[in-house]
């Protein structure tokens, strides 16, 4: 493959336009989305997360990091990365340097699994913590993990989980400083945090009518449902800045056995009041992906929640490089984000400018927890290109 030329296309095609994120000045409008890849060996970040996000950088180009637990009890699976200790941030450091060295934009992705969960993945075995009680039916097709029946959040509880998230995003902020190199100045932190509220995990177990079923002020109606997710939104922003901000949200989407009976309705409430806080931006999974791995013909559309939000909005969910263009150039989105295309495809901008052909993704090995397989050994156009930093 490395052998063949391809010619570039006469005019830009929108997705390869720059663009400007309030203080960050993207190259183009392709975003690496955040792709759970339990590599972090004790919940640790490895080295080798190093090479593979720098591998998927580019001078310009915006990433967001794997979903990143942000205490003990946000925790599932095997080898998530987390980054509430101290061991967990300084391992950070090395790959979001690496990151920057090429000019990246990167996020780290703040996230609780809520009742997602095993008690062997717990705090001294105890049950997950949830919206409800209600447990996910257990599901003899899960190869990682069978889930145990979750216990429900206090009122006086909920605030401590808020905590979690506002610590975690405040972790990144005060021990990295500024590193002088030639000419050069990175930073080691994250650029910004985005709220992991997508996907059936804790905070769409609140959003959603059909998981939630409290009857105090985090329960009932849409306003009382939405309140916990906009509670961290709100602390999140207080410690970090709200430019540096962002939420991934999957109204349409029934991952997990977290579905709503009104999803447009949640869509554009949620997108109308984050405008309040002013956040940097709303990443939002299309229809189309009820079960995040399929891919539906629906009707329904994003458009709503577009004009809803006033901040910059990231569209996900099965984008091709013609439909991704399509989505930018019609002003469906600003940005697009593309997970396996670009898991398989570490120059995936390039070859979407020479519209060169594309790795096919490997699932088998999405998840094998091997420091290279499936994770660091797809090939670049020109494979001399694959192992720099």
């Amino acid at each position: 493959m490395e052998n063949e030329t391809f010619s570039a296309p006469k005019e830009t095609i929108p997705l390869l336009t720059p663009f400007s994120m309030k203080n960050f000045n993207l190259s183009h409008r392709i975003v690496m989305a955040p792709m759970g890849r339990m590599r972090a060996y004790g919940n640790v970040p490895q080295p080798q997360a190093a090479l593979y996000y720098s591998q998927r950088t580019t001078p310009g180009g915006f990433l967001i990091g794997e979903a990143t637990g942000v205490s003990e009890t946000a925790m599932a699976y095997q080898n998530i990365p987390g980054i509430w200790k101290k061991e967990q941030i300084e391992a950070w450091k090395p790959i979001i340097d690496a990151v920057h060295s090429k000019g990246g934009v990167f996020f780290c992705q703040l996230w609780h699994a809520g009742r997602v969960s095993h008690r062997d993945c717990q705090p001294n075995g105890e049950a997950p913590v949830s919206s409800t009680d209600k447990p996910i039916a257990a599901d003899p097709s899960n190869e990682f993990i069978n889930f145990t029946p979750p216990r429900r959040l206090t009122i006086e509880e909920i605030p401590n989980v808020i905590n979690d998230f506002r610590l975690a995003a405040r972790s990144q902020e005060t021990q990295l400083k500024l590193v002088m190199r030639p000419r050069v100045i990175y930073k080691k932190r994250f650029d910004g945090v985005e709220i992991h509220g997508a996907h059936g995990f804790l905070i769409d177990q609140f959003i959603k009518d059909t998981v939630n079923d409290r009857t105090d002020s985090y329960g009932g109606s849409l306003e009382n449902r939405c309140r916990f997710a906009l509670e961290i939104i709100e602390a999140v922003t207080n410690e970090i800045g709200s430019d540096r901000v962002g939420i991934r949200l999957s109204p349409f989407a029934n991952y997990m056995e977290s579905g709503d009976s009104n999803p447009e309705q949640l869509g554009i409430y949620m997108a109308k009041s984050l405008n309040r806080f002013e956040i940097l931006y709303c990443h939002m999974v299309e229809p189309r992906m009820k079960t995040v791995s399929e891919l539906f013909e629906c009707s329904e559309s994003l458009t709503p929640m577009r004009k809803a939000f006033q901040g910059t909005f990231i569209v996900a969910g099965g984008y091709t490089r013609e439909d991704g263009n399509k989505a930018v150039g019609e002003g469906r989105g600003d940005l697009v984000a593309y997970g396996r295309l670009f898991l398989a495809n570490p120059d995936l901008p390039r070859r979407f400018k020479l519209d060169a052909p594309l790795n096919k993704y490997d699932r088998s090995s999405y998840y094998v927890s091997d420091p290279v397989v499936g994770y660091t050994d797809y090939p670049f156009l020109n494979t001399t290109d694959q192992h720099k930093h």
